[in-house]
């Protein structure tokens, strides 16, 4: 597809308005003050994947609703102190996959720990964890209208509160600097990302990949492909609820939680995306109230800059570790 979003002069200004319901703060607040009432309970099992220089745990933690979320820690091995650590979460469909799937932070010496997807994990990498929550409307095949017409039973609801336990449980581990935590992902993990870096205090990054879960309203009008296509599919049917499903989904939209981050963020976005179109993407980092960088891949698709912007989020991450290395800070320089 070619370039079919606004230039990238026009990019680099576009700051939509935002359609945020009056009771967005307190919406979350609740959801996170009824996870916090069931314990997290956190469990790390050494789990054999065949490293010789890394370390791993298969991770449970109780998530929304108590829900058992899987996930994996990896750690260099032999590591005694606490390490910086960066928490990931997943693209759509996507589960937590193995152990050698995650290898790129930990090979600079730090840790990393990976959330499961409830109910995901049957497309591309496999899951498991499930989502014994439904909702009461029926849905379009997929996740982005389940529940879709209460934000209270809306399916990320759950996603996003497992998210904000997952860097909890990591920290609860004695070998994770809980001063030191970085939030990542990419597509639909970039829109967790997102997500957790406004609702989750104490954060010292995120990195944000062409982000999904942003931008719902005008996705819908300028694309028809899946996910967001998902959305169109079900209003195409329930034609009288158009006003009702916007309406939760500003519960769940990325440029209300990026205006609320200001924790520094690098963001990285395609110009020709058909799946997270531009304009989407830069609504929210336009929006985001911390220091932030973008990174911009302008002949690619979805899959975004791939192993080129793993090498700047390596480059990125290492200034965000090193901040507090220094005299009298007690760290030592643990990127070699």
């Amino acid at each position: 597809m070619p370039l079919f979003d606004l230039p990238l002069s026009e990019l680099r200004e576009y700051r939509p308005e935002r359609s945020e319901q009056p009771d967005f703060d307190d919406f979350w607040s609740r959801t996170l003050a009824e996870a916090a009432a069931f314990p997290l309970d956190a469990r790390f099992t050494p789990y054999d994947a065949g490293f010789g220089l890394v370390d791993v745990y298969d991770v449970t933690y109780a998530g929304w609703g108590g829900h058992r979320i899987a996930g994996w820690l990896l750690v260099p091995a032999g590591a005694s102190e606490p390490l910086p650590t960066v928490v990931q979460y997943i693209g759509y469909g996507g589960g937590r996959g193995f152990p050698h799937d995650w290898l790129a932070f930990v090979a600079t010496g730090c840790a990393t720990f990976v959330m499961d997807t409830r109910g995901q994990g049957s497309a591309g990498t496999p899951g498991d964890t499930p989502d014994p929550v439904g909702g009461d409307n029926p849905q379009s095949p997929g996740f982005m209208t389940r529940g879709v017409l209460d934000p209270d039973q809306y399916y990320y609801r759950r996603v996003f509160t497992d998210a904000v336990r997952a860097v909890d449980a990591a920290v609860s581990h004695p070998l994770v600097d809980g001063d030191r935590v970085v939030v990542a992902g990419g597509s639909q993990g970039g829109g967790i990302t997102q997500a957790v870096a406004a609702l989750r205090p104490g954060l010292m990054g995120a990195m944000i990949d062409v982000p999904f879960l942003t931008g719902f309203r005008r996705a819908t009008e300028i694309v028809d492909t899946l996910p967001y296509g998902e959305i169109s599919t079900y209003l195409s049917i329930h034609r009288d609820q158009e006003e009702q499903v916007f309406g939760t989904l500003s519960y769940f939209d990325g440029m209300n939680f990026a205006v609320r981050s200001e924790v520094p963020a690098l963001y990285s976005v395609a110009l020709m995306d058909p799946i997270c179109p531009p304009s989407t993407v830069f609504g929210s980092f336009n929006h985001h109230a911390g220091p932030k960088e973008i990174r911009v891949w302008t002949y690619n698709k979805h899959e975004g800059g791939q192993t080129f912007q793993i090498r700047e989020q390596l480059l990125w991450l290492r200034e965000q570790f090193k901040r507090d290395d220094g005299p009298g800070t007690g760290r030592g320089t643990w990127w070699r």
